[in-house]
């Protein structure tokens, strides 16, 4: 099934507090007829604006095509936490890749938390950016891990803002018993997604890039130059870049082999009042070491958005404000009573080894996908690199995609059972605690 049009209804943006809260400009007009551009970007998430971007500051014609809008997929319903590094700890990194290699991705995952900063300072100030982002575990041996990994990243990398906590520190900051300890880093933070996204699409556009919603692509076609064809109309273009993350129907094999989509879903409550402070004493977002995360934090008028992925199909399940109510009440009882204004869900991708997929997939044609969880900040970045590369300058793109990313077994086709099989596992296993 379509991941475009599975759970959401065609141009319109799920009824989030995300979107309740922001400013959405008018519709764009669709694609029709035959048009040429140097760059033809599909999807217009943080990776493709952030290409687009660039690429109309080089002098490059650029034009973005979207299935819904700006913003609408994953870029603008996440959990707006924007983390360090990737979703692997940077000791693993090291051992399989080794120092020089992982010490370049490092660098380039910091450089990317600086780009959205800067981006969002100059674009989209209201989205708050926000330092401070905490991390739970569950079991003491956890505990041990992540701050052996703390003190790896202060000893090899210099990278000095995170701070270790043992239970009492992290309850300090996180108001509940469940975790047996964890760490605060300062220097990641966190973000209103959804106004972001517009920010970035209005600079885009303010840069000359043509950016057209309701505009779904059906098939690129290989050659040089490439033709990206929609139904009303089509693009020929010297370079295309795919950027529609887990929601890239099945357009390119190659991608679809390394790139699985799967459901997330967010709450938020009534707004808490003096209860905000008996949950977070600071306005840090938190995660934890659950493999179906629960990751968390405090909006501006003080509710509390929760979030989690429980879901084993690309169809959302009944009743998704239920399973987040457990959830969150297992970890703060305090809230039992209170009401959820908001409940949505969205997809993103992920790959085998939860790192990022950047692949040339054809002549002319690149990919930037599969950013499991880590998108917020590296889904932007893998659309600077991209836009480098096609400008000339291979360097980052190349140490991107050198990134150890196998297909999965079977390829699309068996990705749903994989999927299935792998959560209820995992799921399991919480549950369970071992």
């Amino acid at each position: 099934m379509n991941p475009l049009y599975r759970n959401d209804a065609p141009g319109q943006y799920p009824a989030s507090w995300y979107a309740a809260t922001t400013d959405l400009p008018p519709q764009r007009r669709d694609l029709r007829g035959r048009h040429t551009a140097d760059v033809c970007i599909v999807g217009a998430g943080y990776t493709g604006l952030t290409a687009a971007l660039r690429l109309a500051r080089a002098g490059r014609k650029v034009i973005v095509l979207d299935a819904h809008r700006a913003g609408f997929g994953a870029s603008g319903r996440n959990g707006g936490q924007v983390g360090s590094g990737y979703n692997w700890h940077q000791i693993d990194l090291a051992k399989k890749l080794g120092n020089g290699p992982a010490r370049a991705l490092w660098d380039a995952a910091e450089q990317a938390k600086a780009d959205l900063h800067d981006l969002l300072a100059a674009h989209a100030p209201a989205a708050r950016w926000t330092p401070g982002v905490a991390f739970g575990t569950y079991k003491d041996s956890e505990c041990r891990a992540l701050h052996a990994e703390a003190n790896y990243l202060s000893r090899t990398y210099g990278y000095d803002k995170i701070t270790p906590l043992d239970k009492a520190g992290l309850r300090d900051v996180v108001r509940t018993d469940v975790y047996a300890g964890g760490w605060l880093d300062m220097g990641a933070a966190h973000i209103h997604p959804l106004r972001y996204a517009v920010g970035l699409a209005a600079a885009a556009e303010a840069a000359g890039v043509v950016i057209h919603e309701g505009s779904e692509v059906h098939h690129v076609s290989a050659g040089t130059p490439v033709k990206v064809q929609t139904g009303r109309g089509h693009v020929v273009a010297d370079h295309v870049i795919l950027a529609g993350n887990g929601y890239l129907p099945d357009l390119n094999r190659k991608v679809a082999a390394k790139v699985m989509p799967i459901n997330s879903f967010i709450g938020a409550t009534e707004p808490l009042g003096d209860l905000a402070d008996e949950i977070l004493s600071r306005d840090v977002a938190v995660a934890d070491s659950k493999f179906v995360v629960n990751y968390y934090r405090l909006s501006e008028d003080r509710r509390l958005l929760f979030g989690g992925r429980e879901s084993y199909s690309l169809g959302y399940p009944d009743d998704i404000g239920g399973a987040l109510r457990a959830r969150m009440v297992s970890l703060f009882p305090k809230l039992a009573k209170v009401e959820l204004t908001h409940v949505w869900g969205g997809t993103l991708g992920i790959t085998m080894t939860r790192l990022p997929a950047l692949q040339r997939v054809g002549p002319g044609v690149l990919s930037g996908a599969g950013f499991s969880g880590h998108g917020v900040a590296l889904s932007g970045f893998a659309g600077r690199v991209m836009a480098e590369a096609i400008l000339g300058q291979t360097d980052r793109f190349d140490v991107m995609a050198k990134l150890p990313v196998p297909n999965f077994p079977g390829g699309a086709r068996f990705r749903p059972p994989l999927l299935t099989l792998a959560m209820t596992w995992y799921a399991l296993r919480d549950r369970l605690g071992v």
